[in-house]
């Protein structure tokens, strides 16, 4: 068993992977949501640092600036990319997030790509292309949640 964080840009597909791995019977946390985020953005650590110390196999999702704080509690991070106009297209399209709809939304991702994904991918342990169907995704970090580093 094992503890995985999936990393990425916005529209990459965190949250239809870890929807995916919730519908197999992982428990699965998108940070996006439920009051993982305190308003400046970053995790709340104390909430964090519960859930890590409290589970031995868990999939949490987000991209935040301190998430590199738990990088040690984590067996696997997990980093997923695409190209910037895979994810321009995709947030545009998508109904369950508001993010990405805007000019600025979306000048701001094309800036997290060139400066917050280059330090994602230096620190992940493993990468993979979210242009991939999210089932093969799901069987990758699947696999990873049965081996703990």
């Amino acid at each position: 068993m094992a503890r995985v964080l999936v990393t990425g840009m916005s529209g990459v597909g965190k949250s239809t992977l870890l929807d995916e791995l919730s519908r197999r019977g992982y428990e699965a946390i998108d940070t996006d949501h439920d009051g993982w985020t305190l308003p400046d953005g970053d995790w709340d650590e104390p909430r964090m640092a519960a859930l890590l110390a409290g589970r031995a196999e868990v999939v949490v999702s987000g991209t935040v600036a301190n998430q590199g704080r738990f990088y040690d509690r984590f067996d696997h991070v997990v980093l997923l990319s695409a190209p910037l106009e895979v994810l321009l297209h995709r947030v545009a399209v998508r109904v369950n997030n508001p993010y990405g709809k805007t000019a600025a939304h979306r000048a701001e991702i094309e800036r997290y790509v060139g400066e917050v994904e280059p330090l994602l991918r230096r620190t992940a342990s493993v990468q993979l292309d979210g242009r991939r169907p999210v089932g093969e995704l799901a069987d990758i970090v699947e696999r990873l949640l049965a081996v703990a580093s």
